[in-house]
């Protein structure tokens, strides 16, 4: 989330299933294909969390979305992704 700053949409942590959920643009799934992570597609299910619940326990938002806050740029979040990976986290 710090690498893609304010590219960075809504995110649901779900503590119960170690995962972040980044909420990217529709048809985003069909060509991910990033190591490490799982496009959610047809059928999968999601806990959205209440408005402004930023704590456990159960899934709760580490960024709120807001106004047009919603969805993560695709190309920002494979790119964050992938210098997390390598370790550069400035």
């Amino acid at each position: 989330m710090a690498i893609l700053g304010a590219r960075c949409g809504a995110v649901v942590d779900d503590p119960l299933s170690p995962a972040l959920y980044f909420f990217v643009p529709l048809g985003t799934a069909a060509a991910w294909d990033v190591q490490n992570t799982r496009a959610l597609t047809v059928g999968s299910t999601l806990t959205i969390p209440p408005p402004r619940r930023t704590d456990g326990p159960g899934p709760h938002w580490r960024m709120c979305p807001g106004g047009d806050r919603w969805l993560s740029d695709p190309d920002a979040l494979r790119a964050a992704l992938a210098h997390a990976r390598a370790g550069r986290w400035a």
